[in-house]
């Protein structure tokens, strides 16, 4: 493939590449590969495969993208890293590239690099599609609030999410199940649910909890178009105006939903628990049929546990998971955590923020879905869809020290990982800073993942953990299902765990990429207003919002040494809602 760019090449007389008759070489000042984007040095790939490790300042590009093979010029740097410049695109890459107009070139909305476009009739600000040389499709404009989202979902690949959802549904079959529809379930969930992937019942008589899931297995056949569609997408969208489901709403909000007085076909786990010593003595796995009685919000049954009638059926099974929460505790955590959700206006602006605290409704089903997960990974051998979390590394953990001590908390290391972050956790109680000092040791942990192979979850302080009580809205919980059924082990399952542990990645970083887009969008039309903030990155001297539109995160422009979580007045200064940075000077 080279050979046929150097003869290119040497057709336009291009001094640098000389023909012996037999092959063109290029003078070794040069050098052919495909370009790699990085938001802030970019690479080049050898086409000679080599293992030389080029680095193209952003600046140097010249035009070049995604996937061109260009022609670069070596600055070799004998102290540091080996540089290039783009000397001429040679090839452009298929992919298409979301970019902007802006003072009549065109200009990469992710990493705000020129592209080269001859002809650009557009209008400032327009939203386009580059491909091949040419813009193809126009999106919308930067001025719109609106592109945001079509913006966040085209960076990270999921702009289809928008498309019409319809594949052919066919009905379950019903026959062969355990009949539980006498059973008294009830469904837990936030206000705004519309998917009910779960829900629970609690027989007092005999101690069994019975966790009711929907069995999306028994509508959705591996293999099918609908399977490969929902492996695809592996995840549902959580944006804070809408949902972009894994499946269609036609299995996710009707036929799989667990709603209230509906016969729907469940996957129930039945555990037998000893409350006296805390564990499942043990449980059957079954398909059954289930009509939940009524749906409860988080809101009303912390009504009802607040009021602590220990006769209600709710404060019972509330006081049971206490206990097994106090007990998983023992070799697991409990960090102070505070949803911060964004709610927007009828014209797409952030309108206000949303406090969601886990309450004690929150804790209660989530004992109970943490007992079924444990539970669904007990039944597999070695292999399957385990949900792992590594120890964090002793170079993390002392940084963590080294962190908590700067506040005066004169920590120390312990002889185990667990025994230093509890005693941290203690001394953070002690003077008030439970929250943020929660927030460095959330910072100094893994990220948790899928493994087709069974290790421990550390965070939860499980040696054998799963997810399965959420197949409306994660693949894997579906991929679980159907190894529990059949017993079978897919051939890819090692592949579906590495991609949906990607895919749970970049799913992430798209909703922090729209809302942080939503946070610039607000500080631009408040330059000049004051916000109370608490330094959060002290190096990269970060600021984040503590009152009113909290969660925004600002650059301190005259930064001087304030400690981490110190607050401080901030006046909002810059905002430039493309790269998304925003500026605040210290008042």
């Amino acid at each position: 493939m080279i050979q046929s760019y150097l003869k290119e090449l040497y057709k336009k007389e291009n001094k640098n590449v000389q023909f012996n008759g037999t092959e063109y070489k290029l003078n070794s000042r040069y050098k052919i590969g495909k370009i790699n984007i990085n938001n802030k040095l970019s690479t080049l790939d050898m086409l000679n495969q080599s293992s030389q490790k080029i680095f193209i300042e952003n600046h140097d590009l010249n035009g070049a993208y995604e996937g061109d093979i260009a022609l670069v010029q070596v600055m070799f740097n004998p102290k540091g890293k080996t540089k290039a410049k783009v000397i001429e695109v040679l090839d452009r890459g298929v992919s298409q590239i979301l970019c902007m107009v802006k003072d009549k070139e065109l200009y990469t909305i992710k990493e705000n690099i020129l592209i080269d476009c001859e002809d650009v009739r557009n209008k400032e600000g327009d939203v386009v599609i580059f491909q091949n040389g040419k813009i193809i499709q126009k999106l919308g404009t930067i001025y719109d609030p609106a592109i945001d989202e079509i913006i966040s979902l085209s960076l990270y690949g999921e702009i289809s999410r928008l498309d019409p959802y319809s594949t052919d549904i066919k009905k379950a079959k019903d026959d062969k199940r355990t009949d539980l529809r006498d059973l008294d379930f009830c469904t837990i969930d936030p206000v705004g649910a519309k998917d009910f992937d779960d829900a629970v019942y609690f027989d007092e008589g005999s101690s069994t909890l019975y966790v009711a899931i929907a069995d999306v297995s028994s509508y959705v056949q591996e293999g099918s178009s609908l399977d490969i569609e929902a492996q695809k997408r592996a995840f549902s969208i959580y944006l804070p105006h809408k949902v972009l489901p894994m499946l269609p709403f036609e299995l996710s909000n009707n036929l799989c939903s667990l709603v209230p007085e509906e016969d729907r076909l469940a996957y129930v786990f039945k555990m037998k628990l000893d409350i006296k010593k805390q564990k499942v003595t043990s449980s059957e796995l079954f398909e059954a049929v289930i009509n939940s009685k009524r749906r409860y919000t988080y809101e009303e049954i912390d009504d009802i546990l607040e009021k602590n009638d220990k006769e209600n059926y709710f404060v019972k099974l509330y006081d049971i998971t206490k206990l097994f929460r106090r007990a998983r505790l023992k070799n697991g955590y409990d960090f102070r955590n505070e949803e911060l959700r964004q709610k927007l206006d009828e014209n797409n602006n952030l309108e206000s923020i949303q406090k969601e605290d886990s309450t004690p409704s929150h804790s209660l089903i989530e004992e109970c879905m943490l007992l079924a997960n444990q539970e669904a990974a007990k039944k597999l051998k070695t292999l399957g869809v385990f949900r792992v979390h590594d120890e964090p590394t002793q170079p993390k953990i002392a940084k963590l020290v080294d962190d908590v001590n700067m506040l005066g908390l004169n920590a120390k290391l312990k002889s185990d990982v667990h025994s230093t972050i509890v005693s941290i956790q203690q001394k953070a109680k002690n003077v008030g800073l439970e929250k943020e000092i929660d927030e460095l040791i959330i910072q100094s942990q893994q990220q948790a993942a899928y493994s087709s192979i069974k290790k421990e979850h550390f965070g939860l302080g499980f040696k054998d953990y799963s997810h399965f009580t959420s197949p409306i809205r994660r693949y894997a919980d579906l991929v679980l299902h159907r190894i529990l059924k059949t017993g079978k082990i897919p051939k890819d399952i090692e592949e579906t765990c590495i991609y949906i542990s990607q895919k749970e990645r970049d799913i992430a970083q798209l909703v922090w990429d729209f809302e942080d887009r939503k946070y610039a969008r607000w500080a631009y039309k408040n330059i000049g207003k004051n916000i109370e903030a608490k330094v959060v990155d002290a190096q990269n001297h970060l600021a984040e919002t503590t009152e009113n539109i909290e969660g925004l995160r600002a650059h301190i422009e005259n930064y001087s040494g304030e400690k981490l979580f110190t607050p401080l007045n901030l006046r909002i200064t810059k905002s430039d809602f493309i790269s998304k940075k925003i500026s605040a000077m210290v008042l």
